[in-house]
């Protein structure tokens, strides 16, 4: 009777699991590993909050039951225009070929009473005109007494239409100004399509604006006023204005104190 032997399988010879051949990281690259880990616990990187927004408010209208004052509708058919008479008819709409001088003449003697407003004219300064020469060479603008009180022109397309309009300044007493400008008709005419006088800080043109700065009646602050020609009106209009602050001037050199002698320090006490 045969005997049978339990069935063994072939021992094998122990190696070791691959995962554990693999070389253990340091503490160090460990530690680095971790860091972005342990950093995003406390900041995620996103947007973080700013506080509360502020409650956006719009302008609140006071007293809406009050019946407010009525603004006057604009005439539609515009401005009349301003012609000024005695001058002879511009040639091609060329305001350049007119003498400056003689348009200011010529609205000084169609206006001899005027005393206020856009033709008024202080009896000096009409006097001053009248005995002003021809051409370009007007005064040097110092007021009453000068020359020549109407200024050196100036030329500007105001109206868009590609032709120059004649700016003239004329220089009045106290620091006041009056401020002209002329466009020619296409027959010929010269229009008068802005006047104003006023105590003028000084006078800016842009693109085709006119520009004031004058006193606001404000210590420290100036009022700028952009005249603009209205092609419904015909005219040119203030169509901005804006109140600004005046730096204040830097204390020179001379304004500032010397200082005094240096002394020496006396005696300490007992």
């Amino acid at each position: 009777m045969k005997s049978y032997l339990p069935f063994r399988t072939p021992r094998r010879p122990f190696r070791p699991c691959r995962a554990l051949r693999r070389p253990v990281a340091g503490p160090a690259l460990l530690a680095c590993c971790l860091l972005p880990v342990l950093a995003g616990c406390g900041d995620g990187g996103g947007l973080a909050a700013a506080g509360s927004t502020p409650t956006a408010s719009g302008p609140v209208h006071l007293w809406p039951e009050r019946r407010g004052a009525a603004v006057p509708p604009a005439d539609p058919g515009g401005a009349p225009p301003e012609y000024v008479q005695g001058i002879a008819p511009v040639r091609n709409q060329n305001v350049r070929e007119v003498d400056p001088v003689a348009i200011v003449r010529a609205e000084v003697r169609a206006h001899a009473n005027a005393d206020v407003g856009a033709d008024g004219m202080p009896a000096g300064t009409a006097a001053a005109i009248e005995a002003c020469g021809t051409g370009e060479g007007t005064g040097d603008g110092t007021g009453e007494g000068a020359a020549c009180p109407v200024l050196t022109p100036y030329y500007r397309d105001l109206t868009g239409n590609g032709r120059d309009e004649l700016i003239v300044g004329i220089e009045l007493p106290d620091r006041m100004m009056s401020v002209r400008v002329y466009t020619a008709d296409p027959d010929g005419r010269l229009n008068r399509i802005m006047a104003t006088t006023d105590t003028v800080i000084g006078v800016e043109l842009a693109a085709r604006d006119v520009i004031l700065r004058v006193p606001s009646g404000n210590n420290g602050y100036e009022l700028i006023t952009a005249w603009s020609y209205d092609e419904k009106q015909r005219t040119m209009l203030p169509t901005r204005e804006q109140i600004v602050r005046v730096p204040s001037a830097p204390r020179t050199a001379a304004s500032t104190p010397p200082p005094g002698p240096a002394t020496a320090p006396g005696p300490s006490a007992p």
